[in-house]
């Protein structure tokens, strides 16, 4: 049985994150996926990116209409 948890931890000051989970598991190996994802002060919403340094580098050739009227169709 998998199990997905989402958890707040601390690193401490020598950089070490300890873990202490209580599982449902019977005692053996498990399989640990760690995404570590510093926390943030400010909403996630404020880092939107820029796409300013796309401006004028990307061209269309074609209808663009018809091309979205086909991907519609193709739905």
């Amino acid at each position: 049985m998998m199990q997905t948890l989402t958890l707040i931890g601390q690193i401490d000051a020598n950089g070490h994150l300890r873990l202490d989970v209580p599982t449902q598991l019977p005692p053996g190996e498990v399989e640990l996926v760690l995404v570590i994802n510093p926390a943030s002060s400010t909403p996630t919403a404020s880092h939107k990116y820029d796409f300013s340094d796309l401006a004028g580098t990307l061209q269309w050739r074609g209808d663009a209409i018809a091309t979205q009227r086909t991907l519609r169709d193709e739905w």
